[in-house]
């Protein structure tokens, strides 16, 4: 896969960064998952899932739970689970009309770090895996097809304080939301699915 389109060429002649872009490539860019990726993405309690649809059109979207909830499986493999949520599946329908995927995995604390993901997804359900990510309705197979850590430069110290208590846990009844009690959707909210 070409790491760089026309457009991005056009910009890095503008200000004269070929040669820098083409070296970051070369020696930061990758297609499998490595031990450091493995363990920072493991670290993380949210990432952001950029999807498009058929059109292009495209849908960013925040993806949350426990630290671990997202996990590199094998070097050519990432695996999240899908949760419990408002039922539009904006970010798993564009999946399954236009595979290609970003992910952004970003630590905002005292080392901050961010790690960019970019490949190609598959929604599965009753994968013998699911019993592996308590509360997961679906899974999200990843396969990386390129991976580059970023630069951690203007990422702002925002101490995780807390966990969400929301993202579940095994063994432990979920937490409903209180906008799906609102008169407003109560009536059209379907039960969970697990």
């Amino acid at each position: 896969m070409p790491h760089y389109h026309q457009g991005n060429r056009d910009l890095q002649d503008d200000f004269g960064s070929r040669a820098l872009a083409d070296r970051l490539a070369d020696r930061l860019g990758r297609v499998s998952f490595n031990e450091t990726d493995t363990a920072f993405i493991a670290a993380q309690s949210f990432f952001f899932l950029a999807t498009a649809d058929a059109d292009g059109r495209p849908d960013c979207s925040f993806k949350g739970g426990a630290p671990g909830f997202a996990r590199v499986m094998a070097p050519d493999l990432l695996i999240f689970p899908d949760y419990d949520g408002n039922g539009m599946f904006k970010s798993l329908g564009n999946i399954l009309a236009n595979p290609h995927v970003g992910l952004l995995f970003i630590a905002m604390d005292e080392r901050p770090a961010r790690l960019r993901v970019n490949g190609r997804a598959e929604v599965v359900r009753n994968d013998p895996l699911m019993s592996d990510f308590p509360g997961a309705q679906l899974l999200v197979k990843v396969k990386p097809l390129d991976i580059f850590p970023n630069c951690p430069r203007y990422i702002p110290d925002l101490a995780l304080t807390s966990a969400s208590t929301d993202a579940p846990v095994a063994g432990v009844a979920p937490v409903e939301p209180r906008w799906k009690s609102m008169e407003a959707f109560s009536d059209v909210v379907p039960p969970r699915r697990l």
